[in-house]
């Protein structure tokens, strides 16, 4: 609904075999995929490799973040923010002998780092899906 109420086009998956929830297309006709999450307070949430390529530039996590008694928090996180992992933005590979997990991009959510993430909030990040007008078409 957020997506739609900015005018972008928005498209179900019919079946969610890639882990991709659904699609949006912008006012450019350029197509980009969701994957959603959420996450109650503060924790962990992941998306595996094998679901969520980050060399797609048109990929993107949509994380709910709720916190109890208010509306929940929007990020819109670009999948290239998994490139340079640090403490936030997780690569985890688990290929030492017993671990059994499959690959996977995580974020760290804490009260500490909750700061960093601001730059990802839904108001800023559909910005991007926006198309800049063209000075003739200010004049």
């Amino acid at each position: 609904m957020e997506f739609a109420s900015y005018g972008l086009e928005v498209f179900s998956s019919e079946v969610d075999d890639r882990g991709i929830d659904f699609i949006v297309k912008d006012k450019l006709g350029r197509f980009s995929e969701i994957q959603v999450k959420s996450l109650r307070g503060t924790g962990y949430v992941f998306a595996q490799k094998s679901k969520f390529n980050i060399s797609n530039p048109n990929l993107y996590m949509a994380l709910l973040i709720f916190k109890e008694g208010q509306m929940p928090d929007f990020l819109l996180l670009p999948s290239e923010a998994w490139k340079v992992p640090n403490e936030v933005f997780v690569d985890r590979n688990y290929n030492k002998p017993g671990q059994t997990s499959k690959p996977e991009y995580g974020i760290n959510i804490s009260n500490k780092n909750y700061d960093i993430l601001e730059i990802f909030k839904f108001e800023e990040s559909i910005k991007e899906f926006m198309p800049v007008p063209s000075e003739s078409e200010g004049a």
